[in-house]
């Protein structure tokens, strides 16, 4: 479970970073919906924790194949 939770916080920043790189921290500020119908802020964080989720499950599974 460390594991997990210590590749899915490094891949939630490394998302964020890549996010504010890009503009997206404007974007979300300003409120612009890269989407017609969710919220700028919805959109960012599923982003986020997709990113996180990500990392974490690949730590997991080559953690496993190791």
């Amino acid at each position: 479970m460390r594991t997990f939770a210590w590749w899915f916080a490094m891949g939630s920043l490394t998302t964020l970073a890549f996010l504010m790189v890009q503009g997206g921290v404007r974007d979300l500020v300003y409120g612009h919906h890269p989407s017609g119908s969710t919220p700028a802020y919805v959109s960012f964080l599923v982003t986020i924790f997709g990113g996180g989720m990500l990392a974490g499950c690949l730590a997991l599974i080559l953690n496993r194949l190791r």
